[in-house]
């Protein structure tokens, strides 16, 4: 095989790595006695074509990653196709070039046949000897993953190739289709499968074609090998019997005769409708498993939402399948095998008492602004009903003075304003935001109480929505109610009071919000409890300063801007105004194109000063996060709480925060299993070949006194006669990545300019 050096590399740390995996992957596993899978035992977790949710799929480095962060059971799937002379390959589609540079080797060898009487155009296996292919490379067939990866070489495996690099064997999963196709082209199928398994032990064969598997079925011990019914689309029919799959559904004693389990997509057994709510799950799992059928459930990926039930958290999706009180599959196909081995063996059967094992605050960003439109009763609400630890109030004033939450000053960005009377109240005020804006300093409380709340969808521009039917609910709460509602909640430990924009509303609208915050928490008797902490965060010095009488609250110094590091004096500055730090993800690990580039010095600078350290914004959208973190928010959680050791997360999906810090697979130690340890940074990085390598960009600036110093805030009594820049330096804004198609890692610090909101709103009409 032709590999790049780092690509070798790369897979000599897999193997040093597995061999320690191996033993200690089990320390952390469920302990749970009896599933409710058919066997009793935990259910499997299948890879498809090994890790494909970021390597090519049916690669060596895709198998070798799966094998490195997943279960030690782990099944390694390969979709066979047979080439000219019989060999048996991984190639994941029928037509290679969907999944290989083949149309670059072979430019002229494509041809056409026709499947299920319909013509396709393409280059098949049936016309290239394995000889032929070897020049031929896999590559990432799914756009909307990473193609950095397709320029490492790695050359189509045969079954023999695949049992050969996975020693000590695991379970191999053959997935054979299209008999009649090779038939017509001289090859048998069923000579290779009955020929190769006296080779290679092969633990499972599926097929969604009845006459193939019947041709088998006597030819192969069940103990070693079980025999797996495939079922395609319900209304698609089975070439052998001539029925929908749809009606083999209702036979399932019919599928008994041939096969010991089948193999059914995951809409089977929750539907979704329309919308993608989820409906009551089928009785499909509780149907097979009396007629003595395993139920293996298809088609998992972290990159393709299924329901917004699952508020784009894949290991919440995966539990609802092996974890809800009525059923338990028994196994998953998963294009990202480290999701559900998490949900297996870390997660699974928790129980809702179940104690945290990691120190990390979570922290709401407008409450569980991810299922609900943010700062309103309902999101505050959800976020209390998640677990979160500290329930956060962006607060802004009203024309009357009212203070209360509200994630922006600027009304367009959490409401319907724009399409209210109040339209006609937009202005322009470079001073809080480049554009035009309809401000709630314009607008008296009243006035406000009438505006329809507006859900954040922070990656519309990648077609990933956040629930939709209920993007206009809840109703917006004064300052005064959200103290009070916190006061009730029980399993809160703080709140976190969040102030923007004081010098302007000082100078500009005679309005001071920190004073209206202090006597709001003193007629609350925040002043007078220790029950629930209050921490006061605000990206402006100054604001910090004037509350440092107030000895019981916790000051937050947000840094508005990416750094790598803060000099020894200007963390020493910070210390006289501030008891901790809010830093963005992209200050602890800095991304280039969305991989991984380094690890900062930040957190242990400003914890070395006694200054706790929060990260912010955490989402669950996979667009948001690192290709290091596979797609899957546990992991990047995980990664700055046991990698970067950070004191807080900040997030507006709180429910998989804290859920994460219950999971049993913290605090084992040395007997933390694969899918459980942080990720290193370059480590993707050192496998891209040059010619794919992200293109350099300069290093995030250190952070200086200039940049956190600001001049007192101004009396409200008297405008100012000289201009002040607005929540920190004017020299803090911070610039969105370039040339990459990921968004910077969910930070909320980044500032576009009102040309690309406008240019992306257009965009998204055409839409």
């Amino acid at each position: 095989m032709h590999n790049s050096l780092g690509l070798t590399f790369f897979l000599l740390l897999l193997l040093l790595h597995s061999l320690v995996v191996t033993l200690v992957s089990a320390q952390g596993s469920n302990k749970t006695t009896l599933w409710p899978t058919l066997s009793g035992n935990p259910p499997l977790v299948i890879a498809r074509g090994g890790f494909s949710g970021l390597f090519p799929d049916s690669s060596s480095i895709a198998y070798a990653l799966a094998l490195q962060v997943s279960v030690p059971d782990v099944l390694l799937w390969c979709d066979v196709k047979l080439t000219k002379d019989g060999a048996g390959i991984c190639v994941p589609d029928i037509r290679l070039e969907n999944a290989t540079n083949i149309a670059e080797v072979h430019r002229n060898k494509n041809k056409v046949y026709l499947f299920n009487g319909v013509p396709t155009r393409g280059w098949f296996s049936v016309d290239f000897t394995l000889n032929e292919l070897a020049n031929v490379y896999l590559t990432q067939g799914v756009y909307s993953r990473t193609n950095k990866f397709d320029g490492n070489s790695l050359q189509i495996l045969t079954v023999q190739d695949l049992a050969k690099t996975t020693k000590p064997q695991p379970g191999i999963w053959l997935n054979i289709q299209y008999d009649a196709f090779f038939k017509q082209h001289n090859l048998s199928m069923r000579s290779f499968v009955l020929s190769v398994s006296r080779s290679v032990v092969v633990g499972y064969i599926s097929s969604p074609e009845v006459g193939f598997l019947r041709s088998i079925t006597t030819r192969l011990n069940p103990r070693t090998t079980k025999l797996i019914f495939r079922f395609l689309g319900q209304y698609k029919l089975e070439p052998s019997t001539n029925q929908t799959y749809g009606s083999l559904l209702k036979n399932l004693t019919f599928i008994k005769t041939f096969a010991s389990g089948i193999l059914v997509p995951k809409a089977y057994i929750w539907p979704v409708d329309a919308s993608l709510y989820l409906q009551p799950h089928t009785s499909v799992v509780a149907d097979a498993h009396k007629a003595g059928l395993e139920v293996f459930a298809s088609d998992f990926a972290n990159d393709v939402p299924f329901s917004f039930n699952y508020s784009y958290d894949p290991v919440s999706e995966s539990l609802s399948f092996i974890d809800n009180g009525d059923f338990s599959v028994d196994g998953m196909l998963t294009d990202f095998p480290i999701t559900p081995s998490q949900a297996r063996d870390c997660f699974a059967h928790l129980g809702k008492n179940a104690s945290a094992q990691a120190k990390p605050l979570v922290i709401s960003k407008c409450g569980a602004s991810g299922d609900y439109p943010g700062c309103t009763d309902l999101a505050f609400m959800q976020a209390i009903a998640d677990g979160v630890d500290v329930l956060d109030c962006p607060v802004q004033l009203s024309k009357d003075g009212t203070p209360f939450c509200l994630s922006s000053i600027n009304l367009i960005d959490s409401t319907l304003v724009a399409q209210s009377s109040f339209m006609t109240l937009s202005t322009s005020i470079p001073k809080i935001k480049t554009g035009s804006g309809i401000f709630t300093f314009s607008l008296t409380w009243s006035q406000i109480q009438t505006l329809t709340p507006a859900i954040a969808n922070p990656y519309n521009n990648y077609r990933l929505f956040r629930n939709p039917k209920f993007r206009k609910a809840g109703k917006f709460l004064k300052l005064s109610e959200f103290l009070a509602m916190s006061k009730n909640a029980s399993s809160l430990t703080g709140v976190l009071i969040s102030i923007e924009h004081a010098a302007y509303l000082a100078e500009e609208q005679r309005l001071s919000v920190t004073d209206a915050v202090i006597d709001a928490l003193s007629k609350a008797g925040y002043d007078n409890q220790t029950s629930l902490k209050v921490m006061i965060q605000s990206s402006d010095s100054s604001v910090l300063m004037k509350i440092k009488d107030q000895k019981n609250y916790e000051r937050v110094y947000r840094v508005d801007k990416n750094i790598r590091n803060a000099l020894n004096s200007t963390v020493k500055n910070i210390k006289t105004f501030a008891d901790s730090v809010v830093v963005s993800k992209m200050s602890v690990f800095p991304e280039r194109q969305a991989f991984l580039t380094d690890a900062t010095d930040t957190v242990s600078k400003l914890q070395s000063f006694k200054l706790p350290v929060y990260v912010e914004t955490f989402s669950n959208e996979f667009v948001s996060q690192a290709w290091d973190f596979f797609s899957d928010a546990n992991m990047e959680i995980n990664s700055f709480v046991m990698g970067a050791n950070v004191d807080g997360v900040i997030t507006d999906f709180p429910k998989t925060a804290a859920r994460y810090k219950r999971n049993r697979c913290l605090g084992l130690g040395n007997g933390t299993p694969s899918y459980m340890t942080s990720v290193q940074p370059r480590q993707l990085m050192q496998i891209i070949s040059q010619a794919y390598m992200p293109t350099a960009e300069a290093p995030y600036p250190v952070l200086t006194i200039a940049d956190v110093a600001e001049p007192p805030l101004p009396s409200v009594s008297a405008r100012a006669t000289t201009s002040r820049p607005v929540g920190g330096s004017s020299s803090t804004s911070v610039s969105a990545r370039a040339t990459t198609s990921r968004p910077v890692g969910g930070s909320s610090s980044i500032v576009k300019s009102s040309k690309w909101d406008d240019l992306m709103s257009w965009i998204n009409k055409l839409l």
